[in-house]
Formats: C-alpha cells, sequence, structure tokens
C-alpha cells in the first residue's frame, strides 16, 4: 500500500499547480456527474414506476366500469382479440395484459396475453410475478361482492426500456459535452491562475537586491495573504541586508583608530634598542589589545543580538545565581579600581523583580552596567545592585552624566566626554537590546536619593491599555 501512495506523491510533486487543478477537474466531473447520474436514474424509475401503476390503476377501473351490475354470470366467456386495423404507432401491446373473472374463476373477458394471467381469488392490489420467464407487474381489483375479479398486468422490462430511453436521452449530450466543459474549466483554471504566473514571472525578473513591496492592491483577493507575506520577508530581508552593512561599516569606522594605535606602538617598540623596550609602551600595547579585544566582542554579541525578534528558550530567572556569576566577573575590576561591590535585596519576604528569559543573557545585561558602573566609580567608592519587587537598580559614586548628555547613552560607539578607560560605547547598547528582548526598559539619570553618583535602572515595560467592548 505504502508503493503505490509513496509513487503518487511523487507524481504529484512533479506537476505544476494548475496541473494538479485539471486533473483534480477531469476526475472530479466525471465522478460527481456519475453520482447525479445514479440519482437521476432512481428518481427517474421511481416516476416511471408511479405513472405506470397508475395507468394500471385506471385501466382496472374502466374494465370495473364496462362490466354489467346484474347478471353478471350470464355473461357469456369471451376472449378478446381484435385489433385495430390502423396504424399502432410505437405501441406494443403484447406487455399489456387484460383479463375479468367471475366468481367460479371462469373468465369474462380476456385479451391474448390475459391468458397467462392466474386466477388468484384472494389477491388484491399490486402483485409482482414472473410468467413464461418474464417478470410481469399485475393489478388485482376484486368487486365488493366478490362476483367478479380484474386483473391488468404490464411486463417488467417495458418499464425499464422507458427508464433507459429516457437517461440515455439525458446522458448523450452531457457525453457530448463533458469534453467542452473539460475544455472551458481548463480555460477558466489558466485565466485564474494568470495573476499568479504574473507573480512569479515579476520575482523572476527582479535583480537580487530589488527589495520592492509587491503591489498588493493589484491582485486577487486570495494572493494578498502570501504577497502581504512576501513583502514582509522583503522588509526583514532588507533590514538583516542592512544591519550587516552598518556592521561592516562600523567595523571598518571603530577598528581603524585601534589598530593604527596598535600599529603605532608596535613600531615604537621595534624602533628601540634591543633589551631596552619601553615599560610604558608594552602597558600601552596591552592596553590597546585589551581595548581592541573588547570591542571585537561587544560588536559581535550586537551583532547577533539585533536579528533576534523575541526569545527562543525562556525559563525563570534566579536572580541570586546570575548576580554570583555578575559578581566572579567583575572582581577582577573591581579589586583593580578600588571600588567595592554591594547587593541589597527586598527588605521584605517579596521576590526581586520575577522575570522569565534566557540567563546568560540576563548575566550579560547586568554584567555590562556592573562593569560600566565600576570605572566610571573613583577609586574607594561603592558601586550598589539594588533589587526590588518591580525594578533592578545599579548605583554608583562616580561623576556621573550631564543632563544635555542623557539623551545620547545607549548610542552605539558614543562616550560621554570625560571617560575614560578602554570602553568602546557598545556597553549600554547591548543592555539596551536585551532589555527589550525581556521586556523592561532601562533607565539612565541622576541618583534618586539626591547622593553624588548615576544609576542605570531596569524596569518592566507598562503593558498596553486593554481595549473597552
Amino acid at each position: 500500500m505504502r508503493g503505490p501512495l509513496s509513487t503518487m506523491r511523487r507524481w504529484l510533486a512533479g506537476l505544476t499547480l494548475r496541473q494538479r487543478l485539471l486533473w483534480l477537474i477531469a476526475l472530479a466531473a466525471p465522478a460527481v456527474w456519475s453520482v447525479v447520474l445514479l440519482f437521476s436514474v432512481d428518481r427517474a424509475r421511481h416516476e416511471i414506476n408511479e405513472l405506470f401503476d397508475t395507468e394500471l390503476i385506471r385501466l382496472a377501473r374502466q374494465l370495473q366500469a364496462t362490466l354489467p351490475g346484474a347478471s353478471i354470470d350470464a355473461i357469456e366467456p369471451r376472449p378478446s382479440t381484435a385489433m385495430a386495423s390502423g396504424p399502432q404507432g410505437a405501441a406494443d401491446l403484447q406487455d399489456v395484459a387484460v383479463a375479468v373473472w367471475n366468481r367460479r374463476g371462469e373468465l369474462l373477458l380476456v385479451d391474448r396475453e390475459g391468458t397467462q394471467l392466474p386466477y388468484r381469488p384472494q389477491a388484491a392490489g399490486f402483485v409482482d410475478m414472473q410468467l413464461d420467464g418474464a417478470e410481469w407487474r399485475t393489478y388485482y381489483l376484486q368487486a365488493a361482492d366478490g362476483s367478479w375479479l380484474v386483473a391488468v398486468g404490464q411486463i417488467a422490462h417495458e418499464r425499464d426500456e422507458v427508464v433507459r430511453d429516457f437517461i440515455a436521452s439525458q446522458m448523450l449530450p452531457w457525453l457530448l459535452m463533458l469534453p467542452l466543459l473539460l475544455m472551458a474549466m481548463a480555460a477558466a483554471v489558466t485565466g485564474a491562475l494568470r495573476p499568479l504566473a504574473a507573480l512569479g514571472a515579476d520575482l523572476h525578473r527582479r535583480a537580487p537586491d530589488d527589495l520592492a513591496a509587491l503591489p498588493v492592491e493589484r491582485l486577487p483577493s486570495d494572493l494578498r495573504p502570501l504577497a502581504a507575506s512576501m513583502n514582509g520577508l522583503f522588509e526583514r530581508i532588507r533590514a538583516a541586508l542592512e544591519r550587516e552593512r552598518r556592521f561592516t561599516a562600523d567595523a571598518a569606522h571603530e577598528l581603524r583608530t585601534p589598530i593604527a594605535a596598535l600599529r603605532a606602538q608596535w613600531d615604537a617598540l621595534q624602533l628601540a634598542p634591543a633589551g631596552q623596550n619601553d615599560p610604558q609602551a608594552l602597558a600601552q600595547l596591552g592596553l590597546g589589545l585589551e581595548r581592541l579585544s573588547r570591542l571585537v566582542t561587544q560588536m559581535l554579541m550586537l551583532a547577533r543580538l539585533e536579528p533576534r525578534a523575541a526569545l527562543t528558550n525562556r525559563q525563570p530567572i534566579d536572580w541570586h545565581s546570575v548576580v554570583a556569576e555578575v559578581l566572579s566577573d567583575t572582581m577582577a575590576l573591581a579589586h583593580e579600581t578600588g571600588v567595592e561591590l554591594a547587593v541589597e535585596w527586598p527588605a521584605d519576604a517579596r521576590a526581586p523583580l520575577p522575570l522569565s528569559g534566557e540567563p546568560a543573557l540576563v548575566q550579560v545585561m547586568l554584567r555590562n552596567l556592573v562593569d560600566n558602573a565600576l570605572r566610571m566609580s573613583a577609586r574607594g567608592s561603592t558601586v550598589t545592585l539594588r533589587f526590588a519587587h518591580d525594578r533592578v537598580t545599579v548605583v554608583d559614586e562616580g561623576p556621573g552624566v550631564a543632563p544635555e548628555h542623557l539623551p545620547r547613552l545607549g548610542d552605539r560607539y558614543w562616550r560621554a566626554p570625560g571617560s575614560h578607560g578602554i570602553g568602546s560605547g557598545l556597553g549600554l547598547s547591548i543592555v539596551a537590546r536585551i532589555a527589550a528582548l525581556h521586556g523592561l526598559a532601562p533607565r539612565f539619570g541622576p541618583r534618586e536619593d539626591g547622593q553624588r553618583g548615576f544609576q542605570a535602572m531596569l524596569q518592566r515595560l507598562p503593558s498596553p491599555p486593554a481595549l473597552s467592548p
């Protein structure tokens, strides 16, 4: 069974949409026509039987009306064999039989075929019987006092012949018109699929960089969802290409300066006499390598984050585990800068900011905020992670950022004036992107308690208001 089904699937897979539709129509039209034909045969047989049965009843009652009302036993039996001398047309009198009996079973009236009908004094109504190998349908009509019995019969093949002739008269035009009908359907399918063919030709002619939207309004309504989906795909491809171009341009621009500085420092070291390398030059070379490594790492991280529209592997965030990892990663920098790290959990028993997402990304986001705070803080100060039931805040005791520069925080490759260290201006951009993926909004500004310093707050985005019915 699997073999024929597999063969059928491969055969269908090799057909075009137009060919599939034509094959379905070519198979469905005769199938539906056959079902209608069977129904028509059944209804025609019923109506013809009803018509002939009515004629048999009418003929029996007419014979009843011709019988004398009295002295019926005195009528001398006589078979009726008279034939009309005129043309008979299409009539076949051999298919009808008539017989009348008295109470003693003697024939009072009979035609040539009626002699075959059996005398059944107890019969009344229609009786199907077989006479001389042929099926007959006979109607028996009894007198009220039992003085006579009328029987009128008709051979069954007469009815079948009428049904066959009627169906043939209906079927022949359909058989002759079926090829024309299929041709008309093929032309209709071809015309209906013309917009789809035009859409395919338009896409085939396009250049690889042509991402213009398809004209949805001119397409049939059932093709508009497909065109709208393709336009959405074009837009996503355009955005991806734009991100790649921007990444390439940014990489070329931002990597040029540190690479040139490293090259100059390396040349200076090469020109120094053997065994007299300047420690300061070596330190500057190490800082340059560290800055370059940090810049490349953050650029690659941002390039991986930008195409993501949503998180695919969400799980509840365990803030205690995330904070432990962040403190472990930033402890060396805190020791180098002489800044203490502190963590404040909610004072009540409430859980800190319930969040579902990717722990690895949340760790990167929080580490960037702590790293930025450590680099901006003075030696001997403290960087504090404060957790509440609805927010996470990283607070430092550094110089802060001027109010006119706050709107630019998070812009790529932008650093606030007066910033020092090996920062690349991408840390807060990465924070903003990860926060958006987790439904959080970063807020930057001076400390809320009025003390000297700066704070970065992560707060859940407000839900959109419900629409009133």
